[in-house]
C-alpha cells in the first residue's frame, strides 16, 4: 500500500531499474527523451541533494515549481518530494524556501518571494542555459554537482506533500492520484500516451500513473498525426489524447 510519493517513485523504479519510465516527446522541437527508472531516480536524487546538502532546506520548507509538464518538471517534483519538502505548484504567489521556473516565466516568478532561484530552459539534451535570468541559477548546470544518491530521513504519510492555497499531505495526494488513476482507465502494466496539453495537472501526468504502477509517454505540442504510430512504437495500452 503506498502513501508516500517517494515511496510510490521507489518502487516504480524498483519493478524494472532499466525499464522506460518515462519517455518525454515535444513535437515542436523533435525532442525525444526516454528515462528508465534508474536514470530518473539519479535527477531526482541530485535534485533532494541539491535542496537539501546544498541549499540547507529542513522538512517541510516550501519548493515553488513554475513550470509546463515536461520530464525535468517530473524530476524536480519528486526530487523535492524525497527531500521531505512540499511542492507549490503555483497558485497564488507566495513565500517560499526556493523556486524553479524557465525563462519565459520569470515575469511571473517576480511576484513570488524567494531566496534560491533556479531557471532552467528544459531544452533538448538537458542542456544548460546560455545565461541564465538575472537573480537565477542554471538547474542544469547546479544540479550535476550533486550525489547520485539521496540518504535523507524518510518521509511520512502525514507529511506535507503539497503547499499553497490548498495543503495536502503524502496520504492525501497518494489518494487523489489513485482515484485519478481509476478515472482515466489506468492499471498496473500499462504504458500510457499523455497528451500534456489536455492533462497539464501532475496529478494526471505523473502521479496517477506512478500510483497505478504504469510507465508514462508524455507528449508536448502533440502531431495527432504521429500519435497512432507513436503508440504502437511506445507499446502504449492507455491513450489520453
Amino acid at each position: 500500500m503506498k502513501t508516500t510519493i517517494p515511496q510510490a517513485f521507489t518502487e516504480a523504479v524498483r519493478r524494472d531499474p532499466a525499464a522506460p519510465l518515462l519517455t518525454w516527446y515535444d513535437d515542436a522541437t523533435g525532442d525525444r527523451t526516454e528515462l528508465s527508472g534508474a536514470t530518473l531516480d539519479n535527477w531526482v536524487s541530485k535534485t533532494a541533494n541539491l535542496l537539501v546538502d546544498g541549499v540547507g532546506l529542513g522538512h517541510g520548507d516550501a519548493v515553488a515549481l513554475l513550470l509546463p509538464p515536461h520530464w525535468q518538471t517530473a524530476a524536480l517534483l519528486l526530487g523535492v518530494s524525497a527531500a521531505g519538502l512540499a511542492v507549490d505548484l503555483g497558485g497564488d504567489p507566495q513565500p517560499v524556501e526556493a523556486l524553479f521556473t524557465t525563462p519565459d516565466l520569470v515575469d511571473r516568478a517576480a511576484s513570488w518571494t524567494s531566496l534560491d532561484r533556479w531557471a532552467t530552459g528544459l531544452l533538448p539534451l538537458a542542456m544548460p542555459l546560455r545565461t541564465p535570468p538575472p537573480g537565477y541559477a542554471d538547474y542544469v548546470t547546479e544540479v550535476r554537482n550533486h550525489g547520485d544518491h539521496f540518504r535523507g530521513a524518510p518521509v511520512a504519510p502525514a507529511d506535507r506533500a503539497l503547499a499553497g492555497p490548498v495543503e495536502l499531505s503524502h496520504h492525501e495526494v497518494i489518494g487523489m492520484a489513485a482515484d485519478r488513476a481509476a478515472e482515466l482507465g489506468i492499471t498496473s502494466g500499462d504504458r500510457v500516451l499523455i497528451d500534456v496539453s489536455l492533462y497539464p495537472d501532475p496529478a494526471d501526468w505523473l502521479l496517477a500513473p506512478l500510483v497505478a504502477d504504469a510507465s508514462i509517454v508524455l507528449c508536448a505540442n502533440l502531431d495527432t498525426s504521429k500519435a497512432g504510430a507513436r503508440a504502437a512504437t511506445e507499446k502504449v495500452t492507455v491513450t489520453l489524447a
